[in-house]
């Protein structure tokens, strides 16, 4: 299954997890050779045209991030931003994401009308209140390979002695790994995985090596000797997408043709084969195609 799957990878090695926006980024991660991909609330959110401010409702991520996770063969984590409310809430969530799919969630312990963790002026709820989200999604799991990801935006609000504190409680809580955001350097990293250990947790360290934010840009390799198991590229693949876009449609709108950019694109065929099509020609005539299938016999 994905979820112990998932549970085997982040428990033996340190792996990198690109972010994926829709289903067919998330084939394009499986191909490349990952084995987990992420459903980034930011990046879903970008999609829809709005800011992450948690805008999404709990059906909305739940209907998309299940047709990523079902796209694909690796298991996919999925943000869940603050839960979408009170413990209730945070159940009900990780029940849908189960029966969506998705092989583990993350929740954050910012305020409902939360801010990317990398921006200032977040509000963080009480630890016990955090706490409480916490065992509710764990008590309402059915399969308890599905991981529950805590993260902690402490280190920009209370400090990075808060944000130890607050990992500590939500593994105590039963959180199945750990998510220190927004960490300014390797040495906080380093210190961080220490602490925890220090407190005698042993849970899996999740990174976030976002662009553009508070966190330098590290590798997976550094991560790795930090004490990281997984390391979440949430948004990367979408801010190459744009700007990409973006460059394409000046020259179009310049030149009148895209001549000059078909060294960039994917060709027809490779599209085709990315999605299982295997008859560039098209169907013929009484045939019909399924992604993912060989040839579907006449009806």
């Amino acid at each position: 299954m994905k979820t112990s799957r998932l549970r085997e990878l982040l428990g033996t090695r340190t792996i990198a997890i690109p972010g994926a926006f829709n289903a067919l980024i998330a084939m394009q991660i499986e191909r490349a050779g990952y084995e987990a991909l992420y459903v980034s609330g930011a990046a879903l959110s970008a999609c829809r045209g709005i800011p992450d401010i948690g805008l999404l409702t709990l059906t909305d991520v739940t209907a998309e991030a299940g047709r990523i996770a079902q796209a694909v063969s690796i298991p996919t984590i999925v943000d869940a931003d603050t839960g979408y409310g009170g413990p209730q809430a945070a159940a009900e969530a990780a029940t849908a994401f189960e029966e969506a799919g998705l092989a583990g969630m993350q929740i954050e312990d910012q305020e409902e009308a939360k801010k990317c963790g990398h921006l200032p002026g977040k509000r963080l709820v009480p630890v016990a209140d955090m706490a409480a989200k916490i065992e509710a999604a764990v008590h309402a799991r059915r399969d308890p390979n599905f991981l529950i990801v805590a993260r902690t935006d402490a280190r920009g609000v209370e400090g990075f002695d808060a944000a130890v504190r607050r990992a500590l409680t939500y593994a105590e809580a039963g959180a199945d790994a750990l998510f220190p955001e927004a960490l300014e350097s390797a040495h906080e990293f380093g210190t961080f995985a220490s602490e925890i250990r220090k407190g005698g947790v042993t849970l899996p360290l999740i990174a976030n090596m976002t662009e553009f934010g508070k966190t330098p840009l590290l590798s997976v390799t550094e991560f790795e000797s930090l004490g990281y198991r997984g390391v979440l590229f949430p948004v990367t693949a979408l801010r190459t997408a744009l700007r990409a876009i973006e460059a394409l449609l000046a020259e179009l709108k310049l030149f009148g043709t895209q001549r000059d950019w078909l060294h960039h694109m994917m060709t027809r065929q490779e599209l085709y084969n990315l999605l299982g099509y295997i008859n560039s020609q098209g169907p013929q005539e009484g045939e019909r195609y399924e992604p993912g299938h060989e040839r579907v016999s006449r009806d």
